[in-house]
């Protein structure tokens, strides 16, 4: 596990390469895996709204694409007033490679604001072992 200040500063330099130009609202991530390797990503929109994804989405096509399957924590990052929690479509697509207990750490500029677990965001999930 990651000292919770330590994401910091790779979250702010990931927030800045969001592609938001219809919202502005730039949304950053990075994901622990369970092998231990960092995992980025940012929100990219698109003139074809909803056409867009978020910043958990690039996160974990990064993760996937480097071999690992196995989040362990996940990192968020964006400014305003509020806790920015993942929306409800990147809960699910999270608990596809988590598991409830996974830490969902959110922070704004200034550091961490809230901890959760995933179960705690998407309680009663559905996921792959339904399926088994």
């Amino acid at each position: 596990m990651m000292k919770e200040d330590s994401y910091l500063p790779l979250l702010l330099e990931v927030m800045t390469r969001a592609y938001a130009p219809y919202s502005k609202f730039a949304v950053g991530a990075v994901i622990r895996s369970t092998s231990g390797a960092l995992y980025t990503g940012a929100n990219v929109e698109n003139a074809a709204y909803p056409q867009g994804w978020c910043a958990e989405t690039s996160a974990l096509a990064a993760m996937i694409m480097a071999g690992d399957t196995r989040l362990a924590e996940i990192a968020v990052i964006a400014a305003g007033q509020d806790i920015c929690t993942p929306c409800g479509g990147c809960r699910q697509k999270i608990r596809e490679f988590a598991d409830p207990d996974a830490r969902v750490l959110c922070y704004g500029p200034e550091g961490l604001r809230a901890t959760y677990t995933l179960g705690e965001l998407l309680p009663h999930a559905f996921g792959p072992d339904h399926l088994l």
